[in-house]
């Protein structure tokens, strides 16, 4: 295993997801359900298939469209987003 990208990968998305809208939704959802043990095993397959998704996905994209490219434009849209969402408020 490429150990340097899974501690990369996890590090990134623990960060990303650590109080991110998805884990207020787990609160929530935990608080009111008063199912914790569900919420978590439900959660925790869709960010699973979705990191899956995403990976699988990043290969095949980056078969097509160069990697600097991605990045750039995965920049540029994060950009574009926060100005959006900046204006927005």
């Amino acid at each position: 295993m490429a150990w340097n990208q899974f501690l990369a990968a996890f590090a990134a998305l623990f960060l990303a997801e650590l109080g991110d809208k998805t884990q207020l939704v787990v609160i929530t959802m935990s608080a009111s359900s008063k199912r914790p043990l569900a919420v978590f095993l439900g959660g925790s397959l869709a960010l699973v298939l979705l990191t899956g998704i995403g990976a699988i996905a990043g290969e095949a994209i980056t078969k097509v469209i160069p990697e600097l490219l991605l990045r750039r434009a995965s920049a540029l849209l994060f950009v574009a987003i926060g100005i959006w969402t900046w204006c927005k408020a």
